[in-house]
């Protein structure tokens, strides 16, 4: 029994040492993906939803996401914009404020488009590619923060977006290196966490909780 219980023990030492070692190369993607710009012409441009400012103004993070997704659209990587986040015809929603915002820069009212009634980047996804197949559509570049863009891509893919990414100019390196490897972390364990929720072994509510939780998201 000693033996069994030995050979037991190094059997679920080597499975804990794989997820870990698995789990370390998917923090890596994340934060790997985030230093490369991936833009390349696409039928919209999606900006990630992402705080508001009481006052109704976007918050930094916001601010920089529609800078830049307005800059890809005079590059003429893309002709729409789609907004993301937020109650759905809420005048102070992240999607309402970035459309407001990307006009003021200078885009047609006609050109940005909302995708919002969407909490977390699950439900920008699914919403986002709603709005696109109603208007014919398939390739998107997705805009966010760069350590949000790797879940951004494969949950956008998931839904069934042609999506490429472009990082917002935040600069990942000068992060406090152990608060750029929590977020990395934390973006690796929501993806791990939605994989399994997806095969049916996690409650939904625990996945939406996540999400919302994780970084990028309104």
């Amino acid at each position: 029994m000693r033996r069994v219980f030995r050979a037991l023990a190094r059997i679920l030492g080597l499975l804990t040492l794989a997820g870990l070692l698995g789990f370390g190369l998917l923090a890596w993607q994340v934060d790997r993906l985030g230093r490369h710009d991936g833009a390349r012409p696409a039928d919209v441009i999606v900006v990630l939803g992402a705080r508001v400012e009481a006052n109704g103004r976007p918050g930094s993070d916001l601010t920089s996401r529609t800078f830049h997704a307005v800059d890809l659209w005079q590059a003429d990587y893309a002709p729409q914009l789609i907004c993301t986040g937020g109650f759905r015809d809420e005048p102070l929603s992240a999607a309402a404020v970035c459309r407001r915002f990307a006009i003021e820069l200078g885009m047609p009212a006609e050109a940005v488009w909302l995708a919002d009634g969407t909490r977390n980047t699950i439900e920008d996804a699914a919403t986002t590619a709603r709005v696109m197949a109603a208007h014919g559509l398939r390739s998107a570049i997705l805009v966010s923060h760069p350590l949000h863009l790797y879940r951004a891509r494969w949950l956008f893919r998931r839904a069934g977006v042609d999506a490429v990414t472009s990082p917002t100019s935040t600069a990942t390196e000068r992060i406090f290196p152990l608060l750029r490897a929590w977020y990395a972390s934390r973006e690796a364990g929501a993806i791990v966490i939605t994989a399994l929720d997806g095969w049916g072994w996690l409650p939904y509510t625990w996945t939406a909780r996540l999400q919302t939780w994780s970084y990028g998201v309104p």
